[in-house]
């Protein structure tokens, strides 16, 4: 009936608006619908019913509910591979769906085959250097990570570098955010000296297309001083000479080329100067720092636009070196968690502390610990604390100490495994 046809697309529409505009929950229902039309009208293994079983898992996974929308990714899959072929490039996207679902639903181990298959079809369909699998390949390189395959997902970087570089020239802007979000991963993990290379690249491209002073300029030297806070913790072999103060030559450059060019705008002036600051404020030179604060704060005493961002930037503590601390504890996983498991249990810990005009964090006490068993998270919660470093909260332009902030840390364990600690004697390893 084409009348059934016109509303079933019309039903596909409104699904792609509602989900396009963040209205997830709306979308969840017209998915649904869909998922009923298309099988009354083409049958339960038709094309056009797996088509739709993968967008209601899109949006299952949107809102969280990462088992059904597993479901749907495999039945679509299944569907596909019947009536097409195993090797089929309509599986990429339920693939990449499956995959993204068993990722966050913290199953890596099985993401790590679902987006190996949808690198294999890819290839089999478009060739080995196609651009199109660089999404699948990023995924994949996430996963090899939450497994702890770091030297696999550096392998896929690696591969994807390469496809960038094979179909760009090696001066090319096109280069830039693929570089750019590369630079971003070896930063996560640990591999500093390789991300400070790729930055320099980054900036040797630009100055030959822009010249040396261009705005585009202004994020990759800022990263590149920001990379000198780190160490690298990769296997290199390279010799670390460099120190926190290494970093200040890029900052300043950075805070130069937004002064000197009138259209990078006051927004760019002033996150080059706070980086700047920081930068200061973290190697421990208060009076360089109060001075770079200072002048941000005169820059942002203007209109309503420009009070908000010093509302946000400097009337507030900001953290300059935050690290997450760990929620899962022994073998808890997010999984236990998802499933009810009846041993899953909810923990806290509460801090309270002090932040000092320096930025710096004092007067650590732990004013709420349930239960107080597990001294190795005691110990890093507090180690975390006392090793952050603020940028200060401010007053009439002046840096001012800020007592009495709270820290507070929900994380999750199992019953038997407390059991195990509380038992043990002092003489037995926990």
């Amino acid at each position: 009936n084409p009348n059934d046809r016109d509303l079933l697309i019309s039903e596909f529409e409104r699904f792609k608006e509602l989900q396009d505009a963040g209205s997830y929950d709306e979308a969840l229902n017209v998915a649904k619908r869909v998922v009923e039309m298309a099988i009354t009208q083409t049958g339960p293994t038709s094309n056009d019913t797996a088509r739709s079983l993968s967008n209601l898992g899109l949006v299952q996974h949107r809102v969280g509910n990462y088992e059904a929308a597993q479901q749907n990714f495999q039945s679509a899959i299944d569907i596909l591979k019947d009536n097409e072929d195993k090797l089929s490039n309509m599986l990429i996207n339920p693939l990449k769906g499956l995959g993204a679902a068993q990722l966050a639903d913290g199953r890596p181990d099985l993401a790590s085959r679902t987006y190996t298959e949808a690198v294999h079809i890819s290839h089999v369909n478009s060739g080995p250097h196609n651009l199109d699998q660089i999404e699948i390949l990023e995924a994949l390189a996430e996963t090899n990570l939450r497994l702890g395959e770091v030297a696999s997902a550096k392998n896929n970087q690696d591969m994807i570098y390469a496809l960038n570089l094979r179909h760009y020239s090696g001066n090319s802007l096109d280069l830039v955010e693929p570089l750019l979000r590369r630079a971003s991963w070896q930063r996560r993990t640990g591999y500093i000296l390789d991300e400070r290379a790729t930055h320099r690249r980054i900036i040797r491209i630009i100055e030959a297309k822009h010249g040396k002073d261009d705005t585009r300029l202004i994020e990759p030297l800022m990263r590149l001083g920001e990379s000198y806070f780190y160490v690298d913790t990769s296997d290199s072999n390279s010799f670390q000479s460099s120190t926190v103060t290494s970093g200040e030559l890029y900052f300043k450059r950075a805070v130069r080329i937004a002064e000197n060019d009138s259209e990078a705008g006051w927004e760019t002036l002033v996150e080059a100067k706070l980086a700047l600051g920081d930068h200061y404020n973290f190697r421990g030179d208060q009076g360089r720092a109060r001075r770079v604060y200072a002048e941000v704060w005169d820059l942002l005493s203007g209109d309503d636009e420009r009070l908000e961002a010093r509302q946000e930037q400097l009337e507030q503590l900001i953290a300059l070196n935050e690290q997450p601390v760990a929620r899962y504890l022994g073998s808890a996983t997010r999984k236990d968690r998802a499933s009810a498991n009846a041993e899953i249990r909810e923990g806290r810990i509460v801090v309270t502390y002090d932040v000092s005009r320096r930025g710096r964090v004092d007067n650590l006490r732990i004013i709420e610990e349930e239960p107080a068993d597990f001294e190795d998270l005691r110990r890093t919660v507090m180690r975390e604390l006392r090793t952050r470093i603020f940028r200060p909260r401010h007053v009439d332009g002046q840096a001012v100490d800020t007592p009495d902030q709270v820290f507070r840390h929900t994380f999750y364990y199992l019953q038997d495994e407390l059991d195990q600690v509380r038992n043990a004697t002092p003489d037995e390893p926990t």
